[in-house]
């Protein structure tokens, strides 16, 4: 989340509440294999201020790190591979931003961060940590760095 402000919802009781604005985050992660069918989503959870997920990706379409930009003389697309993650979650960040800023009457403002924390998971061990990461992470809350309390307090 932008600045991590705490705009999807708060942890009571070590549990997620979310509120319109998670919710609507919640729908569109739910929709990406809708979209993007060589995908399948996996453990997911909204935090108020960030998100934690899996994404697989059942098709490998390539990733590249850089291009060049120009191509025996001629420009060539700019932006991520199609179908690549990078473009799975600009897709995500930018339908999510559109109905959240909808929803708060803010067209056009930035929601998400800039980038995103990508790590590819190596086999059902890891996979299952991971998975067991994300459903505590709302016990977790009152010391996750992510939490601005906790900022506010650490300094």
């Amino acid at each position: 989340m932008r600045d991590r402000e705490c705009l999807l919802g708060k942890v009571v009781d070590d549990k997620m509440v979310l509120n319109d604005a998670g919710r609507i985050v919640q729908e569109t992660w739910a929709r990406i294999p809708h979209h993007f069918p060589h995908t399948m989503t996996d453990a997911f959870i909204v935090m108020p201020n960030h998100i934690h997920g899996i994404i697989e990706i059942t098709d490998p379409v390539g990733a590249t790190h850089a291009s060049p930009l120009q191509r025996n003389g001629n420009a060539i697309p700019r932006g991520p591979k199609r179908g690549s993650l990078s473009a799975i979650v600009g897709s995500f960040k930018s339908a999510s931003t559109r109905r959240v800023n909808a929803l708060r009457g803010t067209t056009g403002s930035p929601f998400w961060q800039r980038n995103y924390y990508e790590h590819v998971i190596d086999g059902d061990d890891e996979m299952n940590r991971i998975r067991e990461y994300i459903a505590n992470n709302p016990y977790a809350w009152e010391t996750d760095e992510d939490n601005p309390l906790c900022i506010t307090t650490r300094r």
